[in-house]
């Protein structure tokens, strides 16, 4: 009898051990998305932070990352935050800035002297402000910010000034902020689908459209464009987005783990687009396409002069104090 007792009371205190061991060791599956190809730093680092994030929680959070539109193209995964069909996503602030506007001031044309200007600006208490609103609105949690590179044209039609875009075709990104630049020179503005952009410039639904050369690299537009014009009209830069229900569900050290992770991966991944950056000009010379440099005061002061900071919603108080930020600070 003692024998079968000692047995029962050992039993029963390895199902407590593994009852309590339960929740430690449940998995929570999430979902990652973004628009761009599994060649981009983007994608990659992503990879990388979340087997990073696995291991740091001791297995408790395995994510899958989801590239090149799979969940969706930038405005759906957005709204897939609010829905809970994404736990993660990367996007720019401009999409951000659909549902709290004055984040969005970034993308008025010529606001960041360069790279360093805008990581200054991702460290900086304004930024804090910017994605605070952002986050009192939405409940969504920017954890961070990586550089996406300078925005240039590409088009078959070559031009030098502001005035020669006037009836341009040009695909922009679907949000307000893309707008301004080729709207102050009078081109005919395409708002199409990221996926979608390749086909249209090949079958001349476009002529031209804007994205930084490692995006014109990744996405091959060079394959189907004639020129790239360095407009150089807006440093853009990604936010690692965590949602609202994500968010509030994770403990403070997870919250800490999270932001840590993404902000190492941000770094990385910014690195590597500066770098290739630098290279792209020549590669893109020797594939045969002719680069165009203009003088980027005749496109800014055209913007200053005809696109308010009002009308889409930013605030020029924010944008004063990012050009008060010093590259490095």
């Amino acid at each position: 009898m003692s024998v079968l007792r000692c047995g029962l009371t050992a039993a029963l205190a390895l199902g407590s051990a593994l009852m309590l061991a339960g929740p430690a060791s449940a998995q929570t599956k999430l979902k990652w998305a973004h628009v761009y190809e599994t060649s981009e730093p983007f994608h990659t680092t992503s990879v990388w932070a979340a087997e990073e994030i696995n291991k740091r929680t001791n297995g408790r959070y395995v994510i899958e990352v989801y590239p090149a539109s799979q969940l969706g193209k930038e405005s759906d995964i957005n709204q897939g935050l609010t829905l809970g069909t994404v736990d993660m996503i990367i996007s720019g602030s401009s999409f951000a800035g659909k549902a709290y506007p004055p984040i969005g001031v970034t993308y008025y044309p010529y606001t960041f002297r360069d790279a360093d200007h805008l990581i200054a600006y991702s460290k900086s208490d304004v930024f804090k402000d910017l994605a605070k609103g952002y986050e009192d609105k939405t409940g969504n949690h920017i954890v961070a910010v990586t550089y996406y590179g300078v925005r240039q044209a590409t088009s078959n039609k070559p031009f030098k000034t502001c005035a020669e875009m006037k009836g341009l075709k040009i695909r922009v990104p679907d949000a307000p902020a893309y707008l301004a630049m080729p709207k102050a020179c009078g081109a005919n503005i395409a708002p199409i689908a990221f996926a979608e952009v390749y086909l249209a410039l090949q079958n001349g639904t476009v002529d031209a459209q804007e994205n930084p050369l490692t995006t014109i690299e990744a996405k091959k537009f060079y394959e189907v464009q004639k020129n790239i014009i360095l407009t150089g009209h807006i440093v853009d830069h990604l936010n690692t987005i965590v949602s609202k229900g994500l968010w509030a569900k994770l403990s403070p050290e997870d919250q800490k783990i999270f932001t840590e992770v993404t902000q190492e991966a941000a770094a990385k991944a910014s690195k590597q687009v500066q770098a290739r950056e630098k290279e792209l000009i020549e590669v893109f010379k020797q594939k045969g396409l002719t680069i165009i440099e203009v003088d980027t005061t005749d496109f800014r002061d055209q913007v200053m002069k005809t696109i308010t900071f009002e009308s889409f919603g930013y605030r020029k108080a924010d944008w004063d104090r990012i050009q008060a930020i010093k590259s490095g600070s």
